[in-house]
Protein backbone atom coordinates (compact mmCIF):
# COMPACT_ATOMS: atom_id res chain seq x y z
CA UNK A 1 0.00 0.00 0.00
CA UNK A 2 1.18 3.18 -1.18
CA UNK A 3 1.82 5.69 1.47
CA UNK A 4 2.22 9.02 0.62
CA UNK A 5 3.31 12.15 3.45
CA UNK A 6 3.02 15.79 1.96
CA UNK A 7 4.80 17.84 4.10
CA UNK A 8 7.77 17.73 6.89
CA UNK A 9 6.01 18.99 9.16
CA UNK A 10 5.83 17.72 12.80
CA UNK A 11 3.36 15.35 12.70
CA UNK A 12 5.01 13.62 9.57
CA UNK A 13 8.32 13.98 11.80
CA UNK A 14 7.04 11.92 14.57
CA UNK A 15 5.32 9.58 12.00
CA UNK A 16 8.56 8.73 10.34
CA UNK A 17 9.79 6.94 13.36
CA UNK A 18 7.16 4.84 13.30
CA UNK A 19 6.74 3.59 9.67
CA UNK A 20 9.75 1.72 9.01
CA UNK A 21 9.54 -1.09 6.73
CA UNK A 22 6.31 0.40 4.68
CA UNK A 23 5.97 1.67 1.17
CA UNK A 24 6.32 5.46 2.14
CA UNK A 25 7.01 8.28 -0.11
CA UNK A 26 7.67 11.83 1.75
CA UNK A 27 7.21 15.13 0.26
CA UNK A 28 8.63 18.23 1.44
CA UNK A 29 10.66 21.42 -0.08
CA UNK A 30 13.41 21.40 2.45
CA UNK A 31 15.29 18.31 3.53
CA UNK A 32 15.10 19.57 7.30
CA UNK A 33 12.09 21.26 9.41
CA UNK A 34 12.49 24.47 11.34
CA UNK A 35 11.13 23.68 14.44
CA UNK A 36 8.21 26.76 15.39
CA UNK A 37 8.63 26.82 19.41
CA UNK A 38 12.81 27.57 18.73
CA UNK A 39 12.85 30.31 16.20
CA UNK A 40 11.89 33.62 17.86
CA UNK A 41 15.43 32.11 20.29
CA UNK A 42 17.45 31.87 17.34
CA UNK A 43 16.39 35.23 16.15
CA UNK A 44 17.30 36.35 19.81
CA UNK A 45 20.68 34.95 19.05
CA UNK A 46 19.97 32.08 22.21
CA UNK A 47 20.33 28.97 19.56
CA UNK A 48 22.06 28.06 16.53
CA UNK A 49 20.63 27.35 13.17
CA UNK A 50 21.13 23.47 13.62
CA UNK A 51 19.87 23.32 16.86
CA UNK A 52 16.12 24.77 15.81
CA UNK A 53 16.20 22.20 13.11
CA UNK A 54 14.99 18.42 12.32
CA UNK A 55 16.90 16.43 10.21
CA UNK A 56 13.94 15.33 7.94
CA UNK A 57 15.96 13.54 5.33
CA UNK A 58 17.73 11.97 7.86
CA UNK A 59 14.18 10.71 9.26
CA UNK A 60 12.96 9.63 5.96
CA UNK A 61 16.47 7.24 5.26
CA UNK A 62 15.98 5.54 8.32
CA UNK A 63 12.62 4.59 7.76
CA UNK A 64 13.62 3.41 4.53
CA UNK A 65 11.49 6.02 3.02
CA UNK A 66 11.48 7.71 -0.53
CA UNK A 67 12.35 11.03 -0.60
CA UNK A 68 10.82 13.84 -2.94
CA UNK A 69 12.00 17.32 -2.50
CA UNK A 70 9.51 19.34 -3.94
CA UNK A 71 6.45 21.57 -3.40
CA UNK A 72 2.72 20.33 -3.91
CA UNK A 73 0.31 22.60 -6.35
CA UNK A 74 -2.41 20.27 -6.34
CA UNK A 75 -4.17 17.42 -5.25
CA UNK A 76 -6.88 15.24 -6.92
CA UNK A 77 -8.92 13.45 -4.31
CA UNK A 78 -10.72 11.41 -7.00
CA UNK A 79 -8.17 10.11 -8.61
CA UNK A 80 -5.77 9.93 -5.73
CA UNK A 81 -2.74 12.02 -7.50
CA UNK A 82 -0.91 14.66 -6.06
CA UNK A 83 1.07 17.02 -8.29
CA UNK A 84 4.22 18.90 -7.50
CA UNK A 85 5.06 22.30 -8.81
CA UNK A 86 7.74 20.77 -11.09
CA UNK A 87 5.19 18.95 -13.17
CA UNK A 88 5.94 15.57 -11.03
CA UNK A 89 2.70 13.56 -10.36
CA UNK A 90 2.93 11.05 -7.66
CA UNK A 91 0.06 8.12 -7.20
CA UNK A 92 -1.33 7.32 -3.11
CA UNK A 93 -3.33 4.37 -1.98
CA UNK A 94 -3.19 6.51 1.20
CA UNK A 95 -2.18 10.20 1.51
CA UNK A 96 -1.24 12.15 5.20
CA UNK A 97 -1.17 16.13 4.86
CA UNK A 98 0.85 18.29 7.16
CA UNK A 99 1.57 21.19 5.33
CA UNK A 100 1.17 23.92 7.97
CA UNK A 101 -0.58 27.49 6.48
CA UNK A 102 0.16 30.35 4.90
CA UNK A 103 0.93 33.84 5.59
CA UNK A 104 -1.86 36.33 4.10
CA UNK A 105 0.95 38.83 4.10
CA UNK A 106 0.42 41.76 1.98
CA UNK A 107 3.64 41.83 -0.80
CA UNK A 108 5.86 44.54 1.11
CA UNK A 109 5.72 42.34 4.27
CA UNK A 110 7.95 39.85 5.27
CA UNK A 111 6.07 36.67 5.97
CA UNK A 112 6.67 34.77 9.54
CA UNK A 113 5.71 31.46 7.62
CA UNK A 114 6.58 29.64 5.58
CA UNK A 115 9.49 30.11 7.84
CA UNK A 116 12.66 28.91 5.38
CA UNK A 117 12.11 32.05 3.49
CA UNK A 118 11.59 34.59 6.80
CA UNK A 119 15.18 32.69 8.43
CA UNK A 120 17.12 33.74 4.70
CA UNK A 121 15.58 37.43 4.58
CA UNK A 122 16.10 38.00 8.05
CA UNK A 123 19.82 36.45 7.88
CA UNK A 124 20.15 38.74 5.15
CA UNK A 125 18.68 42.13 7.27
CA UNK A 126 19.20 41.54 11.04
CA UNK A 127 22.55 43.78 10.79
CA UNK A 128 21.01 46.23 8.49
CA UNK A 129 17.99 47.40 9.86
CA UNK A 130 17.18 50.57 12.24
CA UNK A 131 13.14 50.18 12.81
CA UNK A 132 11.18 46.67 12.27
CA UNK A 133 7.32 46.55 12.76
CA UNK A 134 5.45 43.24 13.27
CA UNK A 135 2.17 43.39 12.92
CA UNK A 136 0.12 40.81 14.70
CA UNK A 137 -0.16 40.55 18.56
CA UNK A 138 -0.68 36.60 19.19
CA UNK A 139 2.33 34.77 20.40
CA UNK A 140 4.28 34.49 17.17
CA UNK A 141 3.98 38.08 16.69
CA UNK A 142 4.70 39.03 20.76
CA UNK A 143 8.05 36.76 20.58
CA UNK A 144 9.24 37.91 17.19
CA UNK A 145 8.83 41.23 18.24
CA UNK A 146 10.59 40.75 21.66
CA UNK A 147 13.20 38.96 20.22
CA UNK A 148 14.24 41.10 17.29
CA UNK A 149 14.89 43.97 19.89
CA UNK A 150 17.17 41.67 22.15
CA UNK A 151 18.88 40.94 19.21
CA UNK A 152 19.44 44.24 17.38
CA UNK A 153 19.37 47.94 18.07
CA UNK A 154 16.60 48.34 16.00
CA UNK A 155 13.67 50.19 17.22
CA UNK A 156 10.28 48.00 16.91
CA UNK A 157 7.17 48.39 16.78
CA UNK A 158 4.14 46.02 17.78
CA UNK A 159 1.11 46.58 16.10
CA UNK A 160 -2.10 44.40 17.74
CA UNK A 161 -5.91 44.86 16.23
CA UNK A 162 -7.56 42.80 19.32
CA UNK A 163 -6.70 41.57 22.42
CA UNK A 164 -5.13 37.80 22.15
CA UNK A 165 -4.60 37.17 25.69
CA UNK A 166 -6.39 36.59 28.99
CA UNK A 167 -6.46 39.91 31.00
CA UNK A 168 -3.74 38.49 33.45
CA UNK A 169 -1.26 37.09 30.80
CA UNK A 170 -1.86 40.38 28.54
CA UNK A 171 -0.92 42.56 31.48
CA UNK A 172 2.59 40.34 32.01
CA UNK A 173 3.46 40.26 27.83
CA UNK A 174 2.81 44.36 27.99
CA UNK A 175 5.58 44.74 30.75
CA UNK A 176 7.75 42.49 28.84
CA UNK A 177 7.14 44.59 25.87
CA UNK A 178 8.07 47.74 27.79
CA UNK A 179 11.08 46.21 29.39
CA UNK A 180 12.60 45.27 25.95
CA UNK A 181 11.90 48.01 24.19
CA UNK A 182 9.13 47.64 21.85
CA UNK A 183 6.42 50.18 21.45
CA UNK A 184 2.88 48.42 21.38
CA UNK A 185 0.28 49.99 18.86
CA UNK A 186 -2.99 48.58 20.97
CA UNK A 187 -6.14 48.42 19.32
CA UNK A 188 -4.28 49.34 15.93
CA UNK A 189 -5.40 47.57 12.70
CA UNK A 190 -2.63 47.98 10.01
CA UNK A 191 -4.76 48.17 6.85
CA UNK A 192 -1.76 48.02 3.83
CA UNK A 193 1.55 47.74 3.64
CA UNK A 194 3.04 49.98 0.87
CA UNK A 195 6.15 50.21 -0.40
CA UNK A 196 8.77 51.45 1.48
CA UNK A 197 7.72 49.76 3.38
CA UNK A 198 4.73 51.76 4.58
CA UNK A 199 2.59 50.60 7.12
CA UNK A 200 -1.04 51.96 6.92
CA UNK A 201 -3.47 52.02 9.88
CA UNK A 202 -6.19 54.04 9.71
CA UNK A 203 -5.31 57.61 8.85
CA UNK A 204 -1.76 57.13 9.84
CA UNK A 205 1.31 56.70 7.96
CA UNK A 206 4.91 55.33 8.99
CA UNK A 207 8.01 53.86 7.18
CA UNK A 208 10.09 50.89 8.77
CA UNK A 209 13.18 49.34 7.26
CA UNK A 210 11.25 45.60 7.61
CA UNK A 211 7.70 44.38 8.11
CA UNK A 212 7.33 41.28 9.65
CA UNK A 213 3.96 39.99 9.17
CA UNK A 214 2.48 37.55 12.32
CA UNK A 215 -1.57 37.79 11.64
CA UNK A 216 -3.15 35.02 10.97
CA UNK A 217 -2.99 31.71 9.13
CA UNK A 218 -4.32 31.24 5.46
CA UNK A 219 -4.66 27.63 4.09
CA UNK A 220 -3.32 26.52 1.21
CA UNK A 221 -5.02 27.85 -1.77
CA UNK A 222 -5.26 24.64 -3.64
CA UNK A 223 -7.38 22.57 -0.62
CA UNK A 224 -10.32 23.92 -1.82
CA UNK A 225 -10.04 22.45 -5.74
CA UNK A 226 -8.51 19.14 -4.34
CA UNK A 227 -12.26 17.86 -3.67
CA UNK A 228 -11.65 17.33 -0.12
CA UNK A 229 -13.87 18.63 2.26
CA UNK A 230 -13.03 21.98 4.22
CA UNK A 231 -14.08 23.89 6.73
CA UNK A 232 -15.17 27.72 5.51
CA UNK A 233 -12.10 28.95 6.00
CA UNK A 234 -10.44 26.52 3.51
CA UNK A 235 -8.85 24.21 5.62
CA UNK A 236 -9.02 20.04 5.69
CA UNK A 237 -12.07 18.98 7.31
CA UNK A 238 -11.36 16.31 10.02
CA UNK A 239 -12.90 13.41 12.13
CA UNK A 240 -11.32 12.74 15.87
CA UNK A 241 -9.04 10.54 14.03
CA UNK A 242 -7.47 12.63 11.92
CA UNK A 243 -9.27 11.53 8.39
CA UNK A 244 -10.50 13.91 5.60
CA UNK A 245 -14.35 13.57 6.58
CA UNK A 246 -14.80 13.21 2.74
CA UNK A 247 -12.13 11.37 1.75
CA UNK A 248 -10.68 8.76 4.54
CA UNK A 249 -8.02 7.39 3.20
CA UNK A 250 -6.52 11.00 3.66
CA UNK A 251 -4.83 12.20 6.63
CA UNK A 252 -4.49 15.87 7.45
CA UNK A 253 -2.96 16.97 10.97
CA UNK A 254 -1.43 20.53 12.16
CA UNK A 255 -2.14 24.06 10.78
CA UNK A 256 -3.52 22.58 7.33
CA UNK A 257 -6.59 20.47 9.43
CA UNK A 258 -9.64 21.48 11.20
CA UNK A 259 -11.00 19.14 13.76
CA UNK A 260 -14.73 18.60 13.06
CA UNK A 261 -17.07 19.51 16.27
CA UNK A 262 -13.89 20.77 18.38
CA UNK A 263 -11.54 23.36 16.19
CA UNK A 264 -8.37 24.43 17.84
CA UNK A 265 -5.78 27.37 17.40
CA UNK A 266 -3.63 26.90 14.20
CA UNK A 267 -0.50 26.31 17.07
CA UNK A 268 2.21 24.40 17.79
CA UNK A 269 0.97 23.40 20.85
CA UNK A 270 -1.97 21.08 19.32
CA UNK A 271 0.40 20.13 16.18
CA UNK A 272 2.41 18.64 18.72
CA UNK A 273 -0.44 16.26 19.96
CA UNK A 274 -1.41 15.68 16.58
CA UNK A 275 1.40 14.30 15.41
CA UNK A 276 1.23 11.86 18.65
CA UNK A 277 -1.90 10.39 17.09
CA UNK A 278 -1.16 10.34 13.23
CA UNK A 279 1.75 8.24 13.82
CA UNK A 280 -0.08 6.10 15.43
CA UNK A 281 -3.19 5.89 12.97
CA UNK A 282 -0.80 5.66 10.03
CA UNK A 283 0.51 2.26 11.03
CA UNK A 284 -2.62 0.50 10.02
CA UNK A 285 -3.40 -0.17 13.90
CA UNK A 286 -6.81 0.24 15.48
CA UNK A 287 -7.29 4.26 14.91
CA UNK A 288 -6.60 6.29 17.90
CA UNK A 289 -8.90 9.25 19.11
CA UNK A 290 -7.41 12.67 19.08
CA UNK A 291 -8.59 14.80 21.64
CA UNK A 292 -7.91 18.15 21.91
CA UNK A 293 -5.89 19.16 25.38
CA UNK A 294 -8.64 21.48 27.50
CA UNK A 295 -5.58 22.99 28.86
CA UNK A 296 -3.03 24.32 26.42
CA UNK A 297 -0.10 24.88 28.36
CA UNK A 298 1.45 28.43 26.70
CA UNK A 299 5.36 29.28 27.03
CA UNK A 300 5.57 32.81 25.58
CA UNK A 301 9.93 33.65 25.61
CA UNK A 302 10.42 37.53 25.79
CA UNK A 303 13.41 38.01 23.95
CA UNK A 304 15.77 37.78 26.50
CA UNK A 305 16.27 34.63 28.71
CA UNK A 306 12.99 34.76 30.41
CA UNK A 307 9.32 33.82 29.71
CA UNK A 308 5.70 33.62 30.29
CA UNK A 309 4.05 30.71 31.35
CA UNK A 310 0.09 30.48 30.79
CA UNK A 311 -1.80 27.10 32.08
CA UNK A 312 -5.29 26.35 32.99
CA UNK A 313 -6.43 29.88 34.38
CA UNK A 314 -2.90 30.16 36.39
CA UNK A 315 0.73 32.63 34.69
CA UNK A 316 4.08 32.80 35.77
CA UNK A 317 6.88 34.20 34.72
CA UNK A 318 11.00 34.40 34.81
CA UNK A 319 14.11 33.25 33.84
CA UNK A 320 13.23 29.72 35.02
CA UNK A 321 9.92 29.39 32.81
CA UNK A 322 12.54 30.01 30.39
CA UNK A 323 14.64 27.33 31.34
CA UNK A 324 12.03 25.10 31.31
CA UNK A 325 10.76 25.92 28.01
CA UNK A 326 14.46 25.44 26.62
CA UNK A 327 14.42 22.33 28.22
CA UNK A 328 11.18 21.14 26.25
CA UNK A 329 12.25 22.53 23.21
CA UNK A 330 15.38 20.60 23.40
CA UNK A 331 14.37 17.39 24.50
CA UNK A 332 11.53 17.56 21.45
CA UNK A 333 14.35 18.43 18.49
CA UNK A 334 16.96 15.90 20.10
CA UNK A 335 14.44 13.41 20.19
CA UNK A 336 15.23 13.17 16.36
CA UNK A 337 18.34 13.10 16.23
CA UNK A 338 20.11 9.89 14.79
CA UNK A 339 21.21 7.46 17.32
CA UNK A 340 25.02 8.10 18.42
CA UNK A 341 27.39 5.37 16.93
Amino acid sequence: MRLVLLGGGHAHAAALRELRGKDVTLVTPYPHHTYSGMLPGFVAGHYRLDEIRIDIAGLAARAGAKLVLGRVAALDAATRVARLEDGQSIEYDRASLNLGSESNAPAHALAAKPFEPFLEHWLDAKDRVKSVAVVGAGAAGVELAMAVAHRTPARVTLYSDRPMFRAAVARRIARALQRSGVELRAGTAVSAVQEGPVIVAGSTQEAFDLVIWAAGAAPLPWLRESGLATDERGFVLVDDRLRSVSHPEVFAAGDCATLRGAPHPKSGVYAVRHAEVLAHNLRDGQPRRYVPQRRALALISCGARHAIVDWGGMSAEGAWVWRWKDRIDRRWVEGFRAPAG
